[in-house]
């Protein structure tokens, strides 16, 4: 047992003689909701563009037919209700919370959504921050859901760790862009999925390149990619390459992600409804 436990398992990832072998601490939904398959979207690092491939996974699953929901988990920068267009805020009735549904019918609960104004800071610390996620999971109502996207925090800290051990998981997708620092944090994201026993569908590298308008050449921006060899070396699926475009940047700005057109998350989408 370290020196310093607070002796909340819930918020830890020690293994000790105090932690039961069959503890478990994943939450449980309320009774009146339903969740098939919950994907979490992860990364070592901020700003490599984990809520867009979240919202991309959410549309394309929403599109074959699938009832899909957002759980945006990145409580201190919430962007999901900006990317589809989302100003009502979330109701309850004292009991629940229910979730705002976007033009298509993906049912989204965001820290942004309970917000007097979204431009409000979340000042909180991690404790906080992780109880808000669990809520986010036990207290609103997801009903009938084929497919859940977990807009995860960047990092391996107290909120990753949260998700990790609270909501039951059946796999993650790693997000990448090509410069090898990147590469070298999101080795991190795999690591700590790996030791907290959570299957890894595989890699998505934002930012891959972008396409001249005049030649239809491929620029690679941040040159050269070492997503092939990072996907080599841990043995892992890369499912697409996402290029920077301006339609897409122009579709999240506007808050109509859900108009995106293109066909770079399609093995994403395949391996997600195999699970």
């Amino acid at each position: 047992m370290s020196e310093n436990c607070t002796h909340d398992c819930s918020s830890c990832g020690e293994s000790c003689s105090q932690r039961s072998k069959e503890q478990d601490l994943k939450e449980k939904l309320n009774d009146v909701s339903s969740v098939k398959k919950t994907i979490g979207v992860v990364s070592g690092k901020g700003g490599v563009g984990k809520s867009l491939v979240t919202s991309l996974m959410a549309v394309l699953l929403s599109r074959r037919g699938h009832k899909t929901a957002i759980l945006d988990a990145d409580i201190t920068g919430p962007s999901i209700p900006k990317a589809f267009g989302l100003t009502k805020h979330a109701e309850g009735d004292g009991k629940y919370i229910y979730p705002v549904t976007t033009k298509t019918g993906i049912d989204v609960m965001s820290i942004n959504l309970l917000l007097e104004s979204d431009t409000d800071p979340v000042v909180w610390r991690g404790p906080v921050i992780a109880g808000a996620v669990k809520q986010f999971y036990t207290e609103v109502i997801w009903k009938d859901i084929d497919f859940m996207l977990v807009d995860m925090p960047p990092g391996t800290g107290d909120v990753p760790l949260t998700v990790f051990q609270s909501i039951p998981l059946d796999g993650i997708i790693v997000v990448t862009s090509p410069q090898e620092l990147v590469s070298m944090i999101v080795s991190k994201a795999v690591k700590m999925a790996n030791m907290m026993h959570i299957p890894i569908l595989g890699v998505v590298e934002n930012m891959s390149y972008a396409v001249c308008p005049d030649c239809g050449k491929e620029i690679k921006v941040f040159g050269e990619s070492h997503i092939d060899s990072i996907c080599a070396q841990y043995g892992l699926e890369l499912l697409g390459r996402i290029p920077i475009d301006p339609k897409t940047a122009k579709a999240c700005d506007s808050g109509l992600i859900e108009l995106f057109e293109g066909s770079y998350l399609d093995k994403a989408a395949d391996i997600a409804e195999k699970l």
